[in-house]
């Protein structure tokens, strides 16, 4: 296990009703005027902003409203935040939606304590030093933003997606009522599945000995995640799947899995591009990317890939090689992302085979992945293989 920095300070209120102490919540984190951010429909028909708008004037919380937030979350919208919060004195940032809000949030709260284009955290011209703190209000299980590090936004000049990792990026505090989940369509709702398995995979496959621990929390993760999607799938009001896949989803990505081993990213990083040039959603480029990937680097470890097959899939492995079990395993994954209504070719997201070499040249620092390290032509391969239907 190699050494690591953990912290993870964010306050989570589990359960049902949660949205009801969001004022005294941004209160209790020094918090007096608010910039609510959301996206529109949802949570403004569902009347949870209503909610959540009573709650801060009951705290007497001064607010704003930010509305427009877009899936693949751009970057004007978070120089408009940026702008409203310096000029109106806004103390706390309250994204209310899921991973697009919440990142789109964190930019914001990283650009309103600095004087120059926030854009410059997400290219590496600059560090974040200082941000406004902010709390959430999470709808979507997904992202897991809600507790992590990590924010993606797309740069609208250029169409470029990038991500950033800052200690300043972990909420204050995170509302999780999984009843907020009840009204998300099923598309989205598998998308959201995909997206914190593949959190987890991007851990999961490593080149770092000895770390059998986080390798069971991460098996474990992945199990419960099977177990639920299909429950919540079928039955939108089931509580017990949809609470699952909200505290899961956040496990997936606030590094608790990820801690003292290597990561890979080499499958975010090529999605992030079909989901800049197409507007793909998240976790279908995942659900196409991963299994593509796998497939190109499964002989790197095959071991790894085996008990990825037996462990998470469980997949007999008897009267098989090695190979032919790890590649069971890949299968076992395609078809359970088929089985949850994810697109199993590049086409079936959106993509075009004739765009492969652009999107390979577009892949940041032009070059990608630790588990195995990809340039440009083998990115290339890999996408190649989102193309084939097995």
């Amino acid at each position: 296990m190699l050494n690591f920095e953990f912290c993870a300070p964010t306050k989570f209120v589990f359960g049902r009703d949660g949205q009801h102490k969001v004022g005294q919540l941004v209160r209790e984190f020094g918090g007096s005027r608010a910039l609510i951010v959301y996206g529109g429909g949802s949570v403004v028909r569902s009347g949870l902003l209503a909610q959540v708008i009573a709650s801060l004037d009951d705290a007497a919380v001064e607010h704003l409203e930010l509305g427009g937030v877009k899936p693949n979350p751009r970057s004007d919208l978070v120089y408009e935040g940026i702008r409203l919060c310096k000029e109106n004195g806004v103390d706390f940032v309250l994204p209310v939606g899921g991973g697009s809000a919440i990142d789109t949030a964190k930019a914001i709260a990283d650009g309103a304590c600095y004087d120059g284009d926030f854009w410059d955290f997400y290219c590496g011209r600059a560090k974040v030093v200082r941000a406004l703190p902010h709390g959430c209000v999470l709808t979507i299980p997904a992202a897991g933003s809600e507790g992590s590090t990590s924010s993606v936004i797309t740069q609208l000049d250029g169409n470029l997606k990038r991500g950033l990792n800052s200690d300043f990026h972990r909420p204050r505090f995170a509302v999780m009522n999984p009843e907020l989940t009840f009204t998300l369509p099923r598309y989205q709702l598998a998308c959201g599945i995909t997206d914190m398995m593949a959190h987890i995979m991007e851990r999961y496959f490593t080149n770092t000995p000895d770390v059998a621990l986080t390798d069971r929390l991460a098996e474990a993760l992945l199990c419960s995640i099977i177990e639920a999607a299909p429950v919540a799938m079928a039955d939108s009001q089931d509580y017990e799947s949809h609470a699952t896949l909200m505290w899961a989803g956040m496990l997936a990505h606030n590094n608790s899995v990820g801690v003292g081993r290597e990561q890979d990213w080499a499958s975010h990083q090529i999605g992030h591009e079909i989901s800049a040039k197409y507007d793909t959603a998240h976790g279908a480029s995942l659900a196409v990317v991963f299994p593509a990937w796998m497939q190109y680097v499964c002989k790197h470890d095959v071991k790894r890939f085996v008990r990825f097959a037996t462990k998470v899939w469980g997949i007999d492995p008897s009267g098989k090689t090695d190979e032919e079990t790890a590649l069971a395993g890949i299968a076992a994954m395609k078809a359970f992302f088929a089985s949850i209504g994810m697109p199993q070719t590049l086409e079936q997201a959106g993509g075009k085979a004739e765009d492969i070499p652009a999107l390979a040249a577009k892949v940041v620092n032009g070059k990608t992945g630790h588990f195995v390290e990809l340039l440009p032509p083998q990115i290339e391969e890999v996408l190649r293989l989102t193309c084939e239907q097995k």
